[in-house]
């Protein structure tokens, strides 16, 4: 018998995944510039948070690690984007 935790972990998995598909289907179909880049910070988002999860389920450190890595980069990453969308350089 599965526990409260394991059924937790799961439906927050298939929820993450779903949230991904989600946003995958709005970078490829996006009528703008901005919604691609909307979706793609959510997808780090969520890619972060699949991460944590993962790290939840497996009990492992290495996946708190990946979170924290993905979070870095989405956020540089999201700055750039932004930033080029907007004066058409990223370095000044």
């Amino acid at each position: 018998m599965e526990t409260l935790l394991e059924v937790a972990i799961g439906y927050a998995l298939v929820c993450v995944l779903v949230a991904m598909v989600f946003c995958a289907i709005r970078l490829v179909r996006g009528p703008a510039a901005h919604d691609r880049v909307l979706a793609l910070d959510t997808l780090w988002m969520c890619g972060m948070l699949l991460a944590i999860v993962l790290g939840i389920r497996f009990g492992t450190q290495i996946y708190f690690e990946v979170a924290i890595l993905i979070a870095l980069v989405g956020f540089v990453s999201t700055i750039a984007m932004a930033k080029f969308l907007m004066r058409g350089e990223i370095i000044e």
